[in-house]
């Protein structure tokens, strides 16, 4: 019998971000999914510091900090005094042992399925990148259009942004 996900992958993937070259959660979207204000996981989080080394935890700066507001837009961010901490994959494993309730324990198992989704996705991407460029080295270069194609449609489609303002 399937059970229903406490929180959807989808929701999850959404709020994993790429910083320093590393897929990353904020506190601040932790705490939503954990059900608990994030001043209570930061506190939980301070008082284990041992637990939480730097490749499972990192401070953003106030550049990488203003960045994501830019990124976000300012309105979500409103209120926030203190520079968040973004959590690695083994960091949010941490959380679970930190954040002692049911609903913790069942979001980790759900942030876990994700995290675990998007590397299955990239391995995916570079066996298919691998077996084009093998087909390329195979077929002559009449195929050229057709891989260089292939290759356009497997980049990641670059974020539109909206201008904001008014038009004159």
């Amino acid at each position: 019998m399937k059970t229903k996900a406490l929180v959807p992958v989808e929701t999850i993937e959404q709020k994993i971000l790429l910083i320093r070259g590393q897929k990353v959660m904020l506190d601040r979207d932790l705490a939503v999914l954990y059900g608990v204000a994030t001043r209570d996981l930061n506190k939980a989080v301070n008082r284990n510091l041992t637990r939480f080394p730097n490749d499972f935890m990192v401070q953003l700066t106030r550049n990488e900090f203003e960045n994501l507001k830019f990124h976000f837009g300012t309105s979500s961010w409103g209120g926030t005094r203190k520079l968040p901490k973004a959590f690695t994959e083994q960091g949010v494993a941490m959380l679970s042992s930190v954040l002692n309730s049911e609903r913790a324990v069942q979001v980790n198992i759900a942030i876990m399925r994700a995290f675990v989704k998007l590397r299955e996705i990239i391995v995916s991407n570079k066996d298919l990148a691998r077996k084009l460029n093998e087909l390329e080295k195979k077929y002559d270069t009449q195929f050229r259009i057709v891989f260089d194609a292939i290759r356009e449609l497997m980049k990641p489609s670059e974020p539109k942004h909206r201008k904001i303002g008014f038009i004159w």
